[in-house]
This record gives C-alpha cells, sequence and structure tokens, in this order.
C-alpha cells in the first residue's frame, strides 16, 4: 500500500543537520557554529554572568566560586551531557542547601560534598535509571522551587534594605518588620531600582529586550551608583580566578549529615537538570535528550566543579530557555559561553568589585519570587493537588528542603492512592415508581464497604434495585456485602438487578486473588446479553422472551444513544455507506464490530452462508446490489464468510436428514464452492496450511467463489472494470476473534487488508 505524505516538509532534517546518514562536513560546522551558536553563546553568558555572582553570595560562598561553576558547568556538561542545547551553571534551586552545608560544614567540605554529589549522579546516570527521577510528582517540584524561591527572597531583601540575612526563616520574617521601617536609604535605593528595571523589562519592544534585563538592571544600578554619592557595600574578590580554585577537604562532622548532604544535592541537581532537559526538548525539533547520558554529564561538571571550588551545578531552565531562544543550534553554544565566562573571570575581575550588594540582591529578590509561579498554584488548585503544593512550599521554607519535598512527596502518593482505592458510588432515584439504580465505578474493595453500605441503607424496603457494577477491581468482602445486601433485599419483597458493565467477572470473585483488570468497559454491541444482564432466577422476568431486548434498549438508551447523538445527526436526511458488506446471517458475525465502523458505513447484506446467486437467481440479494452499486454508489463490495458455519457444515454432511426443504434449494447456489473445494482450489490449500479443518477450508473457498460470481456480475464487474469499485473477501475466525483476507488464490492474516481483487 503507498504511503501518502502531507508534504515533503516533514521529512526535512532539524536545525543544525545535513539530513544524511553521518555527520555534516567539517566546513558546514563551522558555518553553522558562526552563524547561531557563536551570537548565542554571547547571550547567554550576559545572562549567567550576574546570577551566577548573585547565587554566589546567597549561597554564602565565594563569590569566584559561582564564576567557576559557571565556566565548568557550560564547558564540561555541555560537552559530555546529553542535552544538547540545555545550559548548566549555579542555579538558584541550590541556594539554601548550599547556604545550610556552608554554615554547617565549612566552604571547602561542601566542596567535597558536591564532588561526592557528582559521583553518585554519575552512578544514576551508568545504572540506567534517569528516567526514574522524573517519577516524582511534578507538583512537588514545582512547589519545591516555589519554597526555594521564597527562601531567597526573604534572605535577600534584608540585603536590599542594607542589611544583612539571617540563618533562618523565622529570623528573616521575624526581623523584616524592623528592617522595613528602618532601611539604609541608598542600598534600598539601588536594590529597588534593580528590582523595577527587571520587571518593566517584559514590556518593552522585542527589538530592546534582546539585551538580557538582569545584566542591564545590574550594570544601570552600578553606573547609579558610582555617578550618584552613594554609601553602599560593594562586592569584595579575594584575589583573581585562580587563587579562588582550592582543593575540597573532607568534612568534620557527623557522616549521617554528610550522607545527607550528598543524597541531597545529587537528588536535586538530577531532578531539577532533567526536568529543565524535558522542557528544553519541548521547545526545539532537534535531537531528544539522552537522559541517562545528560546525568552522567552533569555529575562529571559536579565533580570538577567541587574539585576546583565551584558550586554544584545544574541544568538552568532560564538559560537554557534564552539558549534556544537566541537560535543555538548545537552544543557548542553552551561550552562557548562557559568561555566567555572564563575569559571575563580572569581579565575582567575589576569590574565585579564596583557592582553594589544591594543590586545583586535586588536580582536575586526578582528571580526568587519568579520561582513561585501563578500558572503552577493555577494547576494545582485545577487539579486537586493545592493542598500538597501548600505543603511542601510551608515544609522547604520553614523546616529544610529535603524535609520539605519528601513531606510533599509523602502526602502525594497517599492522596494518589486514596484517588486510586476510592470508587465512585452513587444511589439514585430512577423514573419509575420505587426504582432505584445503584452506580459504582473504578475499584471497590473493603476499604470502600463504610461508604457503599451507608448509601444502600437509604434504599427503601421493596424497591426495584439495579446495581450496576463498572469496576476494575473487586474483592471477596466488597462483593460479599453486595450480594448479602441484596438476598436481604429480596426477602423483604423488593427486587435487585445486579449488572457488571466492567472487565470484572462477579461469578469469578473469590476463587482465587482478586487482581485489577486492565480492559476498559465495553461499550453496548460489543458484549453478549448474558455478560452483563441480570442472570438471577429468583425473581423471573414478567417477560422472558423480551426482557433481554428490552434491558439492550434501556442500556444503549443509558450508553450508547449519548455517544451516537452527534454521529447520527448528519445521517438524518440520508445514508452514504462506503462499503456493501455481504456476510452470512450467523449471530456471532456482527459486521460493525470487526470492521470498527459505525451507522452510515456499511450497507449490509445477510442470508445462510453468504452467498450470491449467479444468473440474478434471488431478487433480494439483486435488489441490494442494485441499490448499493447503482444508486448509493458504494466504493467496495466485501464478502465475509466465519468458521464454524452451519451451511458449510450441511453442504459437506452426504446425508442431512430434516433438513428444511428452503435450506436445500437455497444451498443449491453453493454447489460450485463445493466442487471447488473438492477440486483443490488454491483458497482450501491456503486454508490448510493455516490450520483450519474441512468446513473452514469450504468457508474460505466459499468466500472466494463468491468474489469471483460477484466480479461476473453485470452491474458489479462493469464498475470493478471502470475502477469505481473494490471487491473483497474476509474470513472471521470465531475462536481468535481474528479476521482473515481471502483472494481468488489464498488466504492470510492481515491487520489492514488492501481491499482490492
Amino acid at each position: 500500500m503507498q504511503t501518502l505524505r502531507k508534504s515533503d516538509e516533514r521529512d526535512r532534517p532539524p536545525a543544525g543537520s545535513t539530513g544524511g546518514d553521518g555527520p555534516p562536513p567539517l566546513r558546514e560546522r563551522v558555518a553553522s557554529v558562526t552563524r547561531y551558536d557563536l551570537p548565542a553563546s554571547l547571550v547567554v553568558f550576559l545572562v549567567a554572568l550576574p546570577l551566577s555572582i548573585g547565587i554566589a553570595i546567597a549561597s554564602g560562598a565565594p563569590v569566584m566560586a559561582g564564576l567557576i561553576a559557571a565556566v565548568v558547568g557550560g564547558i564540561v556538561a555541555g560537552a559530555v551531557g546529553g542535552s544538547p542545547l540545555q545550559v548548566t551553571g549555579p542555579a538558584a534551586g541550590l541556594t539554601v542547601v548550599v547556604a545550610e552545608l556552608v554554615d554547617k560544614f565549612g566552604w571547602q567540605a561542601t566542596c567535597a560534598i558536591t564532588v561526592a554529589a557528582g559521583v553518585l549522579q554519575i552512578v544514576f546516570g551508568l545504572s540506567g535509571i534517569a528516567r526514574a527521577a522524573l517519577a516524582i510528582a511534578p507538583v512537588v517540584v514545582h512547589a519545591m522551587l516555589a519554597g526555594i524561591g521564597v527562601t531567597i527572597a526573604l534572605q535577600q531583601i534584608h540585603v536590599l534594605l542594607g542589611g544583612s540575612s539571617h540563618s533562618t526563616v523565622v529570623q528573616n520574617l521575624t526581623e523584616l518588620p524592623g528592617q522595613l521601617f528602618s532601611p539604609q536609604w541608598d542600598s534600598a535605593a539601588i536594590g529597588i531600582l534593580v528590582v523595577v528595571i527587571m520587571v518593566g523589562w517584559k514590556r518593552l519592544p522585542d527589538r530592546m529586550r534582546m539585551v538580557p534585563g538582569p545584566l542591564v538592571a545590574v550594570v544601570v544600578a552600578t553606573i547609579v551608583s558610582l555617578l550618584v554619592p552613594m554609601d553602599v557595600p560593594r562586592i569584595q574578590l579575594d584575589g583573581s580566578l585562580f587563587d579562588a580554585i582550592a582543593l575540597p577537604s573532607l568534612p568534620d562532622g557527623p557522616w549521617l549529615a554528610v550522607a545527607t548532604g550528598v543524597l541531597t544535592v545529587a537528588l536535586i541537581a538530577s531532578v531539577e537538570s532533567l526536568l529543565s532537559a524535558v522542557a528544553v526538548d519541548k521547545m526545539h525539533d532537534g535531537p531528544r535528550t539522552e537522559f541517562s547520558r545528560e546525568l552522567v554529564g552533569q555529575g562529571t561538571a559536579n565533580v570538577i566543579s567541587g574539585a576546583v571550588g565551584g558550586l554544584p551545578v545544574t541544568g538552568v531552565i532560564v538559560r537554557s530557555s534564552t539558549n534556544v531562544a537566541v537560535g543555538a543550534r548545537t552544543r557548542a553554544s553552551a561550552i562557548l559561553h562557559g568561555i566567555w565566562i572564563l575569559v571575563f573571570a580572569v581579565l575582567l575581575t575589576g569590574l565585579v568589585q564596583q557592582v553594589p550588594m544591594a543590586a545583586l540582591a535586588g536580582l536575586l529578590v526578582v528571580i526568587g519570587l519568579q520561582l513561585v509561579k501563578l500558572a503552577d498554584i493555577t494547576k494545582a488548585r485545577r487539579t486537586g493537588d493545592a493542598w500538597i503544593y501548600g505543603v511542601t512550599i510551608a515544609g522547604v521554607v520553614f523546616l529544610n528542603l529535603l524535609e520539605g519535598v519528601l513531606i510533599g512527596l509523602a502526602l502525594a502518593v497517599i492522596l494518589l492512592l486514596w484517588r486510586v482505592i476510592r470508587p465512585s458510588i452513587a444511589v439514585e432515584r430512577g423514573a419509575g415508581e420505587n426504582t432505584w439504580t445503584v452506580t459504582v465505578e473504578g475499584p471497590c474493595s473493603f476499604l470502600s464497604l463504610p461508604k457503599l453500605t451507608s448509601l444502600l441503607s437509604r434504599i427503601p424496603e421493596r424497591a426495584d434495585v439495579t446495581i450496576e457494577l463498572a469496576v476494575d477491581f473487586l474483592d471477596h468482602a466488597a462483593w460479599d456485602a453486595i450480594d448479602q445486601w441484596a438476598t436481604h433485599h429480596r426477602r423483604g419483597g423488593g427486587r435487585v438487578t445486579i449488572e457488571t458493565t466492567g472487565p470484572v467477572a462477579v461469578d469469578e470473585v473469590g476463587s482465587a486473588p482478586p487482581t485489577r483488570r486492565s480492559a476498559l468497559a465495553p461499550l453496548p454491541g460489543f458484549v453478549p446479553w448474558r455478560h452483563w444482564q441480570s442472570k438471577s432466577a429468583a425473581e423471573p422476568p414478567k417477560s422472558p422472551a423480551l426482557r433481554p431486548v428490552r434491558d439492550g434498549v434501556a442500556e444503549y438508551h443509558r450508553r450508547g444513544a449519548p455517544r451516537l447523538r452527534t454521529h447520527l445527526d448528519g445521517l438524518r436526511d440520508g445514508q452514504r455507506p462506503d462499503t456493501l458488506f455481504l456476510t452470512c446471517a450467523d449471530s456471532r458475525v456482527v459486521p460493525n464490530v470487526i470492521t470498527s465502523s459505525g451507522p452510515g458505513d456499511l450497507f449490509t447484506i445477510r442470508n445462510v452462508g453468504n452467498l450470491v446467486p449467479s444468473g440474478a437467481a434471488d431478487d433480494s440479494v439483486e435488489a441490494a446490489l442494485e441499490f448499493a452499486v447503482g444508486e448509493l454508489g458504494v466504493s467496495s463490495v466485501v464478502v465475509c464468510g466465519h468458521s464454524g458455519c452451519g451451511a458449510m457444515t450441511a453442504l459437506l454432511s452426504d446425508e442431512s436428514p430434516g433438513t428444511p426443504a428452503a435450506i436445500d434449494r437455497w444451498l443449491t447456489h453453493a454447489d460450485a464452492s463445493v466442487r471447488a473445494f473438492r477440486s483443490g482450489h488454491p483458497a482450501a490449500r491456503a486454508a490448510a496450511e493455516l490450520g483450519l479443518g474441512a468446513v473452514d477450508q469450504l468457508g474460505v473457498t466459499n468466500v472466494a467463489v463468491q468474489v469471483q460470481t460477484l466480479m461476473r456480475h453485470p452491474l458489479v464487474g462493469e464498475a470493478f472494470a471502470d475502477g469505481r469499485l473494490r471487491v473483497a473477501g474476509l474470513f472471521f475466525d470465531i475462536a481468535s476473534a481474528e479476521v482473515l483476507e481471502v483472494t481468488p488464490t489464498g488466504v492470510a492474516r492481515p491487520h489492514a487488508p488492501a481491499f482490492a481483487t
């Protein structure tokens, strides 16, 4: 079958590739880097520079530690990692953790913890569990980042006002009113200026916003502080970048606390990097992230960063999104941005010492508050996860990051279990007098008994009750409670009908350990009546002959009609079927089910043995053919036989005593099929090779012969010759529910028959 394409555009190679089997030539790669990655790296460098310095100060680390981390993250993670366009560096998400580690163990010991965390990340990557980190509920990650943002903002607001931050959130909160009423006005003015520029920068025209807002804010604030005489604290550097390089030392403290710190840094850095990589993948059409390789790259960068006196690093969404937005094509952009920071840190450190501390504080206040995203809060409320979000933030802010995340994860798991194991149970009064319907959907277990029995107790005596079990899990305790209540209600003069519309069969409950069934509740028309209609003998129906039909119609009105109305509305003025479907009258063959078709798709003819009498011998078949082909203009005619056909069985029997005369006369139209079968028709041989028995071999042969008869039909043959009609044969194997394709010379098992003969 020919594959049709909407256009060739979807097959073009992504940006930065040539579409061939091998890498592009060196000349093309250099040209691409020069055109796209070099300009992008300069923009990312300008964004990363003030952020790296500010994060180092907020973490209680040496200022140069932020620049070292930015250099190592950009070059090492950019070269080794598995996300080509992700940019790595010191992140605000680790600020609180690093500050706690520095306060508890000292800076050089914190560097050792960073090295150990990097080794652990490499182990994560090599073990192939990188994707497992994505199993953490996104609401917990969003709340974790929001909690970090609140903590940073509460710390840095004191610095912005000319004071100093405190070690705990409680102290920062209690001291904040006094700081607000007695600020150091010079520092406050510089900090507020940075905040105003940062907030207003997004509202400027796109051309102006090509220059990074954080850089503009810090530069403007620094120039103002130099032009206007101000007494403000400024960044102090202890030597050059090379002077800041220091070997880590082993922590001198409780090893459990050290291990906790290593695990905390490794987990947060890994999760933040992977989530950032997922977000970056959604922003471009180039190569996707290799998650295991990305963790190895992040771990390698942390090992090197910690070993030379740098902060821990992660993939950072702010820098990464900027990298994509300004047109980066390859990992060269991230690597180059690290090189630019290295050049700046070596040659231009004097400029850094002119920056007021309040300017970076204002920058960090804005960044911290930006981590609290209104969209995340709105989504948490909409999805019912507001409690998880709030509790996680509170834990991160008032306890510590690890404990807050663990509490949030625990609450998320508890809420998930509650939602998964809790069924939907409803009791409603029916349209009739004293009729009630009880609907149970989802998993039903002993945990559901309090609510279930409470609702059942509200149903009055002698009521006509229908219990609909649309459950995917049902344990013995829940079924026993339902069955006992039904028995008690019947003894009191009421009527109870139990219908199972879900995948669980109540007859099997108690015979084996309960398991959750993954099958969806079947729609009306897919499952025989006996599988879902009541089989209770305690109360015989008033009209046994019509009760299944009436119950089926009621079920159709309840579940089928609402779904069909939209489709039937377009068919109210007439039919436009695509296919004439001629099949056997056998009740086990349901054309719409085995062809996944709906109303208006098939114009169906049914007769015993799916026969096409030659020579226009049957007016019923002739009328249907003329109307479908001549008037409706169907594009296909399909003949469908089936296994275990009674007509084929009768044709193979030498003697068929008691067969009605009408059936005998009708089956004479299949004499040609019998002769073809006994003479070794190719379709019969192919059916035998598939393991089909003699009756089914004849059934397959009969389909092939009826197709040939149709081809000789004047109307059908002419339409086929003109290319207006296709003719095909199918065979439905009832035992396996498989549909086979029958051709004049064979039979096959296609998943999508190519209707052509």
